[in-house]
């Protein structure tokens, strides 16, 4: 199947339902379709062809979700950037995949010159905001009314549909590749077992530069039903939206979901309309879900567990599993069975699966598993095990196969929704004059779920402050990916082999907790 095809099913059973919603723009699914095969044709004759990837720098927006289409429209493959990167991080994603063409909006528009310096590769710019375009860029706009619909490149299953980069334990983001099947597999089984629930109005808060956001997109495409899409997320936006527009399905990260309950104009009857909320990017804490299980009874919820290599979902708990009894028994914790278009086993060290209620590291197979890493064969090996993808993640799987997330195998900090892996800080960090030795570690955080926390040794006579070191990160990266706090000791804990103890550092920040997750 190709990604395009529920555009053509809307268009055939439904042309004048609503597709998107975005501020006071609404369009039907007859409008976005002809705009989607202009702008399709507007790429080729920018000198996209097939399977090239075009990159996207903006906040959501109906012109996001006409991106993604268009793309897949013209058969080439999508390369959202994130937009709480660098220009240094930016600059090496578009780099890396060979992006030529990259769209931006206004937020972004400040940086693109410092982008065209960093990333020659790319060869056009276009400007999909509504202020008017500088001079000599061309925009969305523009480009959509000048010129003629293009037919649909209807792409294989196996074709590439995009690169999205997630952090790098070697330092450098890597181009996770996702094929046309890996998201309609995922979508697919997640409907099959959740219900396609049609003529659902579903809002998109979580950014369409991340999987969960781009994801969601592509099941909501499928379906063919109406999405309201929000810039950013904030409470106040949520609120306004789900009065506004009926709301009937949300989908919140955690961090989310803690502060619209948390917000002095959340009421429980603005949010009369909603059905289902699903939640998911990062473990939720229990006294939150306990929280919001109180607050909407009668509203269906959902989890979903997955990765950016698997193209979302692998699997989620079902409103079932979220009732009185689950949450006696503990079954409300565990991430659901495995979907239904994969398997998932908890294996040892050596690849040999393990007693059930024993843990080790989770392993997905089926077709919603990524190609590999852009080039990165060698991390592409590593990740991908004789047709298994090692997620790096711990867990067990109980006797009736729900899956429980207990702590993290790889060096990795989910903050706010966000992974951020330690070693992509370290050589940051490491590159300051005064910092001999350094380590980074997740501790819990009531906001963010997790904080990035950075342990220094400084280098003999040489001296740095924690907000020194820490605008020194910012220079390279990304707000969340910066340490939030520092602290410096005279040696670290090291093994036999010379490498930092990390569990010693991490000890007395999770003392007393259930799990080394938050």
């Amino acid at each position: 199947m190709y990604l395009t095809q529920g555009l053509h099913r809307s268009l055939q059973n439904h042309p004048e339902r609503i597709a998107t919603i975005f501020g006071e723009r609404q369009q039907s699914f007859r409008r976005m379709a002809d705009r989607v095969a202009r702008m399709a044709g507007a790429l080729k004759r920018l000198g996209v062809g097939r399977g090239d990837r075009v990159a996207m720098l903006a906040l959501n927006s109906d012109r996001y979700v006409e991106y993604f289409q268009a793309v897949w429209w013209a058969g080439a493959a999508a390369n959202p950037v994130n937009t709480r990167w660098s220009v240094n991080e930016i600059a090496y994603s578009l780099k890396d995949c060979g992006s030529h063409v990259l769209i931006v909006d206004d937020q972004f528009l400040p940086m693109v010159d410092a982008i065209r310096e960093q990333a020659p590769c790319v060869r056009t710019v276009i400007h999909a905001g509504d202020a008017p375009a500088p001079q000599g860029m061309p925009a969305w706009e523009d480009l959509i009314s000048s010129n003629k619909p293009e037919p649909d490149a209807m792409s294989d299953g196996m074709d590439l549909a995009a690169v999205m980069y997630t952090g790098g334990t070697t330092g450098f983001p890597k181009g996770v590749m996702l094929s046309h099947d890996n998201f309609w597999i995922s979508s697919i089984a997640r409907m099959a077992e959740m219900g396609g629930q049609p003529g659902c109005v579903s809002l998109i808060a979580t950014p369409l530069f991340h999987v969960g956001g781009a994801g969601r997109l592509a099941g909501q495409s499928i379906s063919g039903n109406t999405i309201v899409i929000l810039p950013s997320f904030t409470p106040e936006s949520v609120l306004q939206a789900v009065e506004q527009h009926g709301i009937t399905d949300l989908m919140l990260v955690p961090t989310m979901l803690q502060m619209l309950l948390d917000h002095p104009q959340f009421e429980r009857s603005k949010m009369a309309t909603v059905r289902r909320i699903s939640y998911g990017a990062s473990p939720i804490p229990l006294p939150l879900l306990e929280r919001t299980l109180d607050l909407f009874p009668g509203v269906e919820f959902a989890s979903a567990f997955g990765m950016t290599e698997t193209a979302a979902s692998v699997c989620g708990n079902p409103p079932a599993n979220h009732g009185p009894e689950a949450r006696k028994s503990g079954l409300v914790r565990s991430v659901g069975r495995a979907g239904f278009a994969c398997e998932i086993k908890v294996v040892d060290a050596e690849n040999r699966e393990l007693p059930r209620g024993t843990v080790g590291e989770i392993i997905i197979r089926g077709g919603c598993v990524m190609l590999g890493y852009w080039n990165k064969p060698e991390e592409t090996a590593a990740a991908l095990r004789d047709g298994w993808l090692h997620s790096g993640d711990g867990g067990y799987i109980d006797d009736d196969g729900h899956l429980y997330i207990v702590d993290r195998i790889k060096d990795m900090i989910v903050t706010g929704g966000e992974n951020v892996y330690s070693a992509e800080v370290e050589n940051v960090l490491a590159r300051h004059p005064a910092v001999s030795v350094c380590a980074v570690i997740g501790i819990p955080s009531q906001q963010w779920g997790e904080a990035v926390h950075a342990v220094v040794v400084l280098k003999p006579g040489m001296q740095a402050g924690e907000d020194e070191l820490r605008m020194h990160c910012r220079s390279w990266l990304a707000g969340y990916k910066s340490p939030k706090s520092i602290e410096f000791r005279d040696a670290m804990p090291l093994s036999a082999a010379g490498k930092v103890v990390k569990t010693r550092l991490r000890e007395p920040y999770w003392r007393g907790m259930a799990s080394n997750v938050n």
